[in-house]
């Protein structure tokens, strides 16, 4: 996430931090399409043709549905101009990712008996939850039913729910401005529709501020990615939410001017990896309540004690995977709600990654009927019917997490993953496939995580020795458990780099890795005495051809894993054929995640010519020159981090 320089600035007072020297015009801004998550149809590789046409299909059709959209929206801030412009966009973002939720369409599959949501703001009908339509129908005066299926209606509707609210916080009185974003805390919190539990209330609950955070985070990326538009607009974080609450809630902050593993603020720090707000004293109160002890990343946020068993009759030996049928928020609450009589140990978010855990692994959780005993369950926030909930974040987070579990219990092998076709109905699996979904098991009526969870990409995150993903034989070129390899050059090699300073380092570090216990930090320090934006070239065989290891281009894709914690970096590679060197197209590195980059060295496509080249890979045999970075010129350092540079044949 990207954050304007006069917001951070503010936080950082706030923290009792200074803020560096910025170059003039502050730090570079990314188009809002290039903030956004990374969908379900970003992961496919070559070898599910099927799948891709499928979700290609589908995102065409949900296109032209949300084209209506902004319209209404539009029509619903006229009526009611005490909302924020973007503000219901974002709702409807965070609930149902722009597609009209019906029961007659199959969206609302009743999952673990959730509330259901209704139309394209996700309003909830009673249930255990508010019921968000019949006082929507009071205040519009139409039936609660057109609300639920007419989509003017609903986001009129939901219009109306949350101007009472705003004006709730007036005693009433309308003012002629919408207040400023971060005062809607209070008024978003009550707006949520779910139902306050153990006394607690509706501000305080974890849920609500869940809920809040994920539409102020909406806003604050901005969003546009097919067909959906949720204008970008700063938030002031720390204005927003207390301290406290912005720890809790992990939330993200630029990265500063690292020179150590953490920026100290007293009682709080900037975690130098995640790049979110961290709490140093482990005896407060909150930050006591907000630790997992079965998994150091993910948030504790006990489940209900009647909706799961205090206890084992068998050992855990398998992992459940869910789709939530909902969103984050409201399964959250869900199972927090004496009601429910369900839960799953852990829920993960789409638009980050967060993992909150709910119910200890000791404890037995109620999520897949007559297998509850000995599984483990996980629930991916969204609905099976929209691919967009299944973002690179929350495919990685939900990996790391079942990675944790083959570490933690031998009866789990991450190799017995199912790594097959998705399906949409139940397909029952033997027992011997240990990671699976809620569709997997015998005796279910549930058909989670359905069509278009990517189980092939999923089994290579599970068992990341494969590469990327995809079939053939991988060479590992650089491990880095050892050595920094070939990558022996400083990234300001002279004669190619531009805009980086002779201060920047590539150091072997064995803090940070994705694989193994090492990787390779790439520190990019700016040169201060230039404007230029940053093209690095990290040199692999000290510019020697004949120091690099041969690659076969014969059906070869090179690739290696990359983490940064800060927006708007891209990468590429540069390979020695025999005519010269061509360097590839560049890739967009995601911020705040490992991700896998590959070009295939016979795909013409790919490549570009740069000294002596033609633009394509001619030779049979060639070898790798440097990976390189590309990034806006900014006075901040920038880490970067790869692991298991590699080639597949």
């Amino acid at each position: 996430m990207l954050v304007r320089t006069g917001v951070f600035a503010s936080v950082l007072v706030a923290l009792g931090l200074a803020l560096p020297a910025v170059a003039q015009g502050g730090l570079p801004q990314l188009p809002a399409a290039e903030q956004t998550p990374i969908s379900a149809l970003d992961h496919q590789q070559d070898e599910d043709p099927a799948m891709l046409a499928r979700l290609k299909t589908e995102e065409a059709a949900l296109i032209a549905i949300r084209s209506d959209f902004p319209a209404l929206f539009a029509e619903a801030y006229s009526r009611y101009p005490q909302i924020p412009t973007g503000v219901l966009e974002a709702i409807a973002y965070s609930q149902t990712r722009w597609m009209p939720l019906s029961v007659e369409a199959g969206h609302n599959e009743n999952h673990h008996h959730m509330p259901t949501a209704h139309g394209v703001m996700g309003l909830y009908g009673g249930e255990g939850f508010t019921d968000q339509l019949s006082q929507a129908a009071a205040l519009l005066g139409v039936p609660a039913d057109r609300i639920a299926k007419d989509n003017r209606y609903n986001i009129l509707g939901a219009a109306a729910l949350l101007a009472q609210e705003i004006d709730g916080e007036r005693r009433g009185r309308r003012a002629k401005a919408a207040p400023a974003l971060e005062d809607l805390t209070g008024a978003l919190a009550r707006y949520a529709g779910f139902t306050p539990v153990d006394g607690k209330s509706a501000i305080d609950d974890f849920a609500r501020e869940s809920f809040v955070f994920d539409v102020l985070l909406a806003l604050d990326r901005g969003v546009n990615e097919k067909g959906m538009l949720v204008p970008e607009h700063a938030i002031q974080w720390e204005k927003a939410f207390p301290v406290e609450k912005l720890v809790r809630l992990r939330a993200p902050f630029v990265r500063l001017d690292l020179t150590k593993n953490l920026i100290d603020t007293g009682d709080f720090a900037i975690d130098p990896i995640t790049e979110t707000l961290v709490g140093l004293n482990a005896a407060k109160e909150d930050e006591a309540e907000s630790k997992s002890t079965d998994y150091g990343p993910a948030i504790w946020n006990v489940a209900h004690s009647s909706n799961y068993t205090a206890s084992r009759s068998a050992a855990v030996s398998a992992v459940t995977l869910h789709t939530a049928q909902g969103s984050y928020a409201g399964t959250i609450s869900w199972f927090k709600n004496s009601a429910a009589n369900v839960s799953a140990h852990y829920v993960i978010r789409s638009s980050d990654g967060q993992v909150t855990q709910m119910v200890r692994h000791a404890h037995t959780g109620w999520h897949v009927r007559n297998h509850n005993a000995y599984t483990l369950g996980i629930e991916h926030e969204g609905y099976v019917n929209n691919s967009s909930w299944y973002t690179t974040a929350m495919y990685n987070a939900s990996a790391a997490l079942v990675r944790h579990f083959c570490a933690s219990y031998s009866a789990i092998s991450c190799a017995s993953a199912y790594k097959g076709a998705p399906s949409s109905g139940i397909n029952v699996l033997a027992d011997s496939v240990k990671i699976k979904g809620h569709q997997h098991f015998s005796g279910q009526t549930h058909t989670d995580p359905g069509i278009n969870w990517n189980w092939a990409n999923y089994y290579n995150l599970l068992n990341p020795g494969s590469g990327g993903g995809g079939t053939g034989a991988t060479r590992i070129l650089a491990s880095f458990e050892s050595t920094v390899g070939p990558f022996n050059t400083s990234p300001a090699y002279s004669g190619s780099t531009t805009g980086i300073s002779t201060a920047s380092t590539a150091l072997r570090d064995c803090s940070m890795r994705k694989n193994g216990t090492c990787s390779l930090q790439v520190k990019l320090v700016d040169n201060a005495s230039s404007s230029a934006a940053w093209a690095v070239r990290l040199l692999s065989g000290s510019g020697t051809p004949a120091s690099n290891t041969s690659l076969t281009r014969a059906n070869g894709k090179v690739g290696f894993w990359v983490y940064s914690g800060g927006t708007g970096l891209s990468a590429a590679l540069g390979i020695d054929d025999s005519d010269g060197t061509e360097r590839s197209i560049a890739r967009t590195i995601p911020a705040n995640t490992w991700t896998y980059l590959e070009w295939n060295l016979a795909d013409a496509a790919h490549w570009d010519a740069w000294v002596g080249g033609n633009g394509a890979i001619t030779a049979s045999t060639v070898t790798l020159d440097a990976i390189w970075f590309y990034r806006a010129q900014t006075a901040y350092n920038v880490f970067v981090y790869i692991d298991d540079v590699q080639i597949r044949n």
